[in-house]
C-alpha cells in the first residue's frame, strides 16, 4: 500500500519497534571462533565463518564478504543468527541452526521497491530447509517444514509492558493481529504469514505487512514460552533498519475445526 493510502493515523515501522526488544533473549558470544557449511535444498551453498562475537565472513559461490551478525541460543543446541549485509542494504537472512542434529531454516528477506510488485507487501521472504556440515550425512530428527499447527491459535505477545500484540492464526497463509497495549493500540490487521516446524515444540513463524513495508521472523519456543526475533522494514525517513524483538507468549484459546471446513 502506498502512502495516500495509508489510514491518516497509521503508525510507522519505527512508531511502534522503539522498545520492542526489551523481553528478548540475550545474545551470545558461542559462535565465536566457529565455522558452518551449510547446504539448501534451494541449491545454496554457504560458507559461515564467525571471526568475532558479531562479525560473520560469509562465502556463497563466487562471492563472498564480511558482515554484521548476531547469535541467540533460543533453545538447547539452537541458535538464531541474525546477518545484514552492507553491500546489500535491502535485503537480510536468518539462519536457524541446531548444532547437534544439523538441522537448518534459511529465511532470505529483501525490502522490493514499491513498483515491483504492486498489491503485494513490500518486503519478501524466501524460506529454504537445510543441513549443517556434510551434506551427504543425513541429519537427525524431522526436516523443517511448512506447518499447519498454529491454525486457530490464539496467543498474546507481551514484548515490553508498552507492547502487547494478539496473534490469531487463520491459516496457512494468513494471520490477524492486533496491539492490546503501545502506540498502536486499536490497530489491527490480516497479513500474509508463514509457519515451519522446526522441530517438537520450536516453531518459526514469519509475517509479511501491506500497509506499511516491514516483515518479521520469529522463533517460538513453546517450551519456554518465548518469542525471539526481529524486524526488516522501511522507517519514517525512508531507511531501511534490521531492528530486534522478543516477546513472553501466553496461549489464549484454540479453535478446532470440523472435518472438511478447516481454513487452506
Amino acid at each position: 500500500m502506498n502512502d495516500q493510502n495509508r489510514p491518516a493515523d497509521w503508525k510507522h515501522f519505527d512508531d511502534f519497534a522503539a522498545g520492542i526488544a526489551t523481553n528478548r533473549l540475550a545474545t551470545t558470544k558461542a559462535l565465536a571462533g566457529r565455522t558452518f557449511k551449510i547446504t539448501l535444498k534451494s541449491g545454496r551453498a554457504i560458507d559461515l565463518a564467525f571471526t568475532s562475537p558479531d562479525t560473520v565472513a560469509w562465502s556463497e559461490g563466487g562471492t563472498a564478504g564480511a558482515d554484521w551478525y548476531e547469535a541467540l541460543e533460543v533453545a538447547p543446541d539452537v541458535f538464531f543468527i541474525n546477518m545484514t549485509f552492507a553491500a546489500r542494504p535491502t535485503e537480510d537472512e536468518a539462519f536457524i541452526v541446531n548444532t547437534r542434529t544439523r538441522r537448518v531454516l534459511s529465511v532470505r528477506e529483501r525490502v522490493r521497491d514499491a513498483s515491483e510488485a504492486p498489491g503485494e507487501p513490500r518486503v519478501a521472504q524466501v524460506w529454504s530447509a537445510g543441513t549443517l556440515g556434510d551434506a551427504s550425512v543425513v541429519a537427525e530428527g524431522g526436516e523443517p517444514a511448512p506447518t499447519r499447527d498454529l491454525i486457530g491459535l490464539t496467543a498474546h505477545y507481551e514484548y515490553s509492558p508498552n507492547h502487547v500484540y494478539e496473534h490469531v492464526y487463520l491459516s496457512s497463509e494468513r494471520y490477524a493481529w492486533q496491539n492490546l497495549v503501545g502506540v498502536q493500540r486499536g490497530h489491527g490487521d490480516v497479513d500474509l504469514a508463514t509457519t515451519w516446524k522446526f522441530a517438537e515444540n520450536q516453531y518459526v513463524f514469519g509475517f509479511r505487512e501491506f500497509i506499511i513495508p516491514v516483515a518479521s521472523l520469529f522463533f517460538y519456543n513453546w517450551e519456554t514460552m518465548r518469542s525471539t526475533g526481529k524486524f526488516l522494514g522501511v522507517t519514517s525517513a525512508g531507511k531501511i533498519e534490521n531492528m530486534p524483538a522478543g516477546a513472553f507468549i501466553e496461549k489464549k484459546s484454540s479453535v478446532a475445526y470440523a472435518s472438511g471446513r478447516a481454513p487452506v
